[in-house]
C-alpha cells in the first residue's frame, strides 16, 4: 500500500511540475513579442525600452531579402512571428498568401501620428493590413567624391568602359529588374514581356563585366563598398549614410534615369501567438519620440508627423535620407504586379542561372 501511495504521489508531483512547466513556457510565450525585421533596422536600445515600457521581451528574426522573408514564413509557418515588417511591393502578395491578417487600428492609438501621406497607399487602400515603418530610397553608393551624385547613370555599373571598380548588385528580385527597366529607358512598373527581356540583358551584360562581385542584400553592399573591396553597390539610402559617416569620400546618387520610393510597413502576422504584443510593439513604434530616435539611428525619413516635430533640421535637411524635389521626380513606388508577378520570377531565374 505504501508503494502504491508512494507512486500516486510521485506522480501527482510530476503532474504538477509538467502542468507548472507547461503554464510558465505559455507565460513566457505570451510576454514574448517576436518580430521579423531586416538586419540594423532598429536601435538595440529600443528593445530594452520596449520591455521597459509594455513589459513584453522584444525577439527579432533577421532576414536581408524580401524573397527570403517570404520563403521562411512559408516553410515555417506564421505562428512563429508577431510583426512582420515588409517592403510595400509584397504586401498584397503577402495578402493573397494569407501570411499576414487584419489589423484593429482600435489598438493603435498612436495611428494618429501617421502623416497624411501615408494613409491609404496604394499597396494598402483600406489601411486594413499595415502600419508604416520607414521609408526610403535605393540608389547607388560609390567611392568618388569628384562625380557629382546628381549626374550619376546606371551606366556607372552597367557599361564596362565607364566602370570604375568592383561592383555589386541588389540581392532582390522586383527592386534590380525594376532599375534596370529604368535604365534602359523603361517604366519601373512594365510588365512588358518584351521590355522585361531588356531588363534581363542589360543585367546579365553586367555580370560579364570582371569587375562584378555577385549580388548582395543593401547592408552586405554597403560593408563592401566600405572596406574597399567595391567601388560602388546598389543600397538603401539608410545603408548609404551610415557608410557615409563612416567614410566622408563615399557618395549616393539617385541615378538620372530613375529609381524608386519605398516604405517599410509593420503587419500583424496571420497566426500571431501574441497579438496583443504586436500591437504594443506597433504603437511604440509610433510614438514621437521612439519615430525619431528609429529615424535617426537607421538613417532613414519617418513617415510620423509628430516626430518630424523633434527632429532636428539638419537630419530634415539631408539629402541622401530626405532626397531633393528634383529626386524625387524621377522616382516612383513599386505596384504589385498581380499575375505578372510571375514575369519577374522567371526573369530572375535566368539572371540568377546565366
Amino acid at each position: 500500500m505504501k508503494k502504491i501511495l508512494l507512486a500516486l504521489t510521485l506522480l501527482a508531483t510530476f503532474a504538477l511540475f509538467v502542468g507548472c512547466n507547461d503554464e510558465q513556457k505559455s507565460a513566457e510565450k505570451s510576454k514574448k513579442v517576436t518580430v521579423m525585421i531586416y538586419s540594423e533596422y532598429i536601435d538595440p536600445e529600443m528593445l530594452t525600452e520596449f520591455e521597459l515600457k509594455t513589459g513584453f521581451k522584444l525577439q527579432l528574426e533577421l532576414y536581408e531579402a524580401q524573397e527570403e522573408m517570404i520563403s521562411k514564413l512559408q516553410a515555417s509557418g506564421t505562428s512563429q512571428y508577431d510583426v512582420i515588417i515588409a517592403s510595400d511591393v509584397v504586401i498584397q502578395q503577402m495578402v493573397h498568401l494569407n501570411l499576414i491578417g487584419k489589423i484593429d487600428t482600435n489598438k493603435i492609438p498612436n495611428r494618429t501620428n501617421i502623416a497624411d501621406q501615408f494613409r491609404n497607399p496604394s499597396y494598402d487602400p483600406t489601411n486594413d493590413y499595415t502600419i508604416p515603418y520607414l521609408w526610403g530610397t535605393t540608389g547607388i553608393l560609390y567611392r568618388d567624391s569628384t562625380v557629382d551624385p546628381m549626374k550619376v547613370s546606371y551606366s556607372m555599373l552597367f557599361d564596362a568602359k565607364q566602370t570604375k571598380g568592383n561592383f555589386s548588385l541588389l540581392e532582390e528580385s522586383r527592386s534590380m529588374l525594376s532599375m534596370a527597366l529604368q535604365a534602359k529607358g523603361y517604366d519601373a512598373n512594365s510588365v512588358n514581356q518584351k521590355e522585361i527581356n531588356e531588363a534581363v540583358e542589360y543585367i546579365l551584360q553586367a555580370k560579364k563585366d570582371p569587375h562584378f562581385l555577385g549580388f548582395d542584400g543593401s547592408v552586405g553592399g554597403k560593408d563592401k563598398v566600405l572596406s574597399k573591396m567595391d567601388w560602388a553597390a546598389i543600397v538603401f539610402n539608410g545603408e548609404a549614410m551610415a557608410a557615409i559617416n563612416e567614410d566622408p569620400e563615399l557618395r549616393f546618387a539617385i541615378p538620372t534615369e530613375g529609381s524608386f520610393m519605398w516604405v517599410d510597413a509593420m503587419t500583424l502576422s496571420s497566426k500571431a501567438p501574441n497579438v496583443e504584443g504586436a500591437y504594443a510593439f506597433m504603437n511604440y513604434i509610433l510614438e514621437a519620440k521612439t519615430g525619431a530616435q528609429l529615424a535617426k539611428y537607421i538613417n532613414y525619413a519617418t513617415p510620423n508627423k509628430a516626430s518630424l516635430e523633434v527632429i532636428d533640421a539638419e537630419f530634415k535637411n539631408n539629402r541622401v535620407i530626405n532626397p531633393s524635389e528634383e529626386e524625387i521626380r524621377r522616382m516612383v513606388f513599386l505596384k504589385d504586379p498581380g499575375e505578372a508577378a510571375r514575369l519577374f520570377d522567371e526573369a530572375w531565374t535566368i539572371v540568377k542561372t546565366r
